[in-house]
């Protein structure tokens, strides 16, 4: 039930410091904080097998990225969110 926290958030530009993927950057495309573990675009990319299906007649091999753990990522640049108005008000009249 609770709320682990982490250095990187979805969307922050981050670079791979260890592991066999070192000096690899890239977007961070989704953060699982349970398993400690992120998805960093264009990183350790794995090849997925998709049965035959109707959207894949033939069968398929699926390139995609795997996670990689948040202790191998060091933060480039956040991704700047704007300040919603409410929170900024609040703030303010919480200094005066």
């Amino acid at each position: 039930m609770n709320r682990m926290k982490c250095h990187v958030r979805k969307g922050d530009q981050v670079e791979v410091v260890s592991g066999n993927f070192r000096g690899s950057s890239g977007r961070i495309l989704a953060v699982f904080p349970g398993k400690q573990r992120v998805l960093v675009e264009g990183v350790r990319i794995i090849k997925k097998h998709l049965r035959k299906s109707q959207d894949n007649p033939s069968g398929k091999i699926a390139e995609r990225e795997g996670p990689i753990h948040i202790s191998n990522v060091k933060l480039i640049e956040r991704d700047a969110k704007p300040v919603k108005a409410a929170e900024s008000k609040a703030k303010k009249n919480k200094n005066r």
